[in-house]
């Protein structure tokens, strides 16, 4: 059955986890593209939108446009528009006034943002960051990968591995942020999060991490302040 429930983890001020590997995959109006919800706010197909989405072999999109913007990181196989192919690694920002028209033909699975980036001056990002290095971060045990940032807006992407996350000691976000694992885990004092699990920590949160496995993830800090709460 379609999930018309307005909000899904919309509460900005709560620390949200979700652990996809215990959801179940959603047809899209794409038919054979699937989705797992992370966080929505508004209406099933207008809102504000964070998801896992898998494109089996051959899924297509019609072309469509991308009000208040769109991102993608693609995180297995190979995404494809006519713009070009993206393959996993691949990091897309798709700013307002954007169309396209998405397929793959062999399948991929994407990390996709809807409707967070408004504002009709951002840059179009398209960056293959498996072929970029890692630089050394001012956190010790810590590299990074920019991914985007642009005055005067206040959201800011980046990858960062931890080489041994206990090492690292507390992590502050003032802001609030998001961050999905993409390879290894690591643990804190609420739990262990493994590939893809998605946290969001609240503004003025933190965390701690108390593991000592390698990790990768996807960050964003700055970005409440283009969301909906609750």
């Amino acid at each position: 059955m379609p999930d018309n429930r307005v909000a899904l983890n919309g509460d900005l001020s709560l620390r949200t986890v979700v652990d996809p590997g215990t959801l179940e995959w959603t047809p899209s109006p794409g038919g054979h593209v699937l989705r797992k919800r992370l966080h929505r706010l508004g209406q099933a197909e207008s809102g504000q939108v964070t998801s896992l989405v898998r494109y089996e072999a051959g899924a297509s999109f019609p072309a469509h446009d991308h009000p208040q913007g769109e991102e993608i990181l693609v995180l297995e196989g190979v995404f494809s528009d006519e713009h070009g192919d993206w393959p996993a690694g691949s990091y897309l920002l798709n700013p307002e006034g954007f169309r396209h028209a998405p397929f793959s033909r062999d399948g991929c699975l994407l990390f996709v943002k809807l409707r967070q980036f408004p504002g009709a001056d951002r840059e179009h990002v398209a960056i293959a960051t498996q072929n970029t290095p890692w630089q050394p971060s001012i956190r010790k045990n810590t590299s990074w990968k920019k991914l985007y940032a642009q005055e005067p807006y206040t959201d800011f992407m980046r990858l960062e591995s931890w080489d041994e996350p206990s090492a690292i000691g507390q992590i502050n976000f003032p802001q609030g942020a998001e961050i999905l694992v993409l390879r290894g885990s690591f643990a804190d004092d609420y739990g262990h999060y493994g590939t893809h699990s998605w946290l969001r920590i609240p503004a003025g949160g933190a965390i701690n991490p108390s593991s000592n496995d390698y990790c990768e993830l996807y960050i964003k800090e700055g970005g409440f302040t283009y969301l909906r709460s609750a």
